[in-house]
């Protein structure tokens, strides 16, 4: 089995799990539509779709919603079930999280940054310094980055004694890395996400984890690239207007 088929294996039985109910993603080509209010690919009362290599998992949240999307979904593709244009252009949608990537590497495709790289230091999760380069990075990139959430030690940069970057990783199910990166907005370019997000990584993959690395800025995805991640699909959640009404958000894994 290749790499990257034991990566879209591992990645698939990950969102599967996710799906809250008894749920696999189908044949090459398919998609699978499920009912699951509890479902943790979206937030509560959304559509959650994600596909990873051919195929698609989509859950929803309730049999009346499952018959609209199945009769929407089966005119479009795999790919154009994750597009934010495509879907809207089949089911009435009020809002969307993402698309965002999703990427996965294993100890045999991971490019680790150089040795001449900057040091990085170790910091437990939930230091003073994290809270104030998320401040200083702003309230959505400071979200989208969710240092708050790691359960990893952070590994940081410093420049000039102040915490320019950082990354760690949540504990996920099915033994994965969900990483987290981020850098302070006037220090971005300067390849300190590549360096810390690089510690994050090899300290998963020592772990024996599945780092995985979700992201919808190119110059994230970017990072991730150049650390050895293979993109293998990506994940859109929506709101339905038929669903009267915005449920209160919740930070979906």
């Amino acid at each position: 089995m290749s790499t990257d088929t034991t990566l879209l294996t591992r990645a698939r039985a990950l969102w599967g799990r996710l799906a809250r109910v008894p749920a696999a993603f189908p044949p090459a080509g398919g998609v699978e539509v499920v009912v699951s209010p509890t479902s943790e690919l979206c937030p509560a009362g959304w559509v959650g779709a994600v596909a990873l290599g051919d195929a698609a998992l989509v859950t929803v949240p309730d049999a009346h919603t499952a018959t609209v999307v199945r009769d929407a979904l089966a005119h479009l593709s795999v790919e154009a079930l994750v597009d934010g244009v495509s879907v809207r252009a089949v089911l009435p949608v009020a809002a969307t999280l993402g698309p965002a990537a999703l990427a996965y590497v294993s100890p045999g495709r991971f490019r680790p940054a150089d040795a001449g790289a900057p040091a990085v230091e170790r910091l437990s999760a939930g230091h003073a310094e994290l809270g104030r380069l998320e401040e200083s990075a702003g309230d959505e990139d400071a979200v989208e980055a969710a240092l708050d959430e790691i359960t990893s030690p952070a590994f940081v940069v410093r420049r000039q004694g102040r915490v320019v970057a950082a990354a760690g990783y949540r504990a996920w199910p099915s033994r994965t890395a969900h990483l987290s990166v981020l850098t302070a907005p006037a220090e971005r370019g300067r390849g300190l996400a590549r360096v810390a997000g690089s510690a994050a990584v090899a300290h998963a993959l020592a772990a024996g984890l599945l780092p995985q690395w979700r992201a919808r800025p190119p110059a994230s995805r970017r990072v991730a690239a150049s650390l050895g991640f293979a993109e293998l699909g990506s994940q859109l959640s929506m709101e339905l207007t038929a669903d009267g009404g915005r449920p209160a958000y919740r930070r979906h894994p």
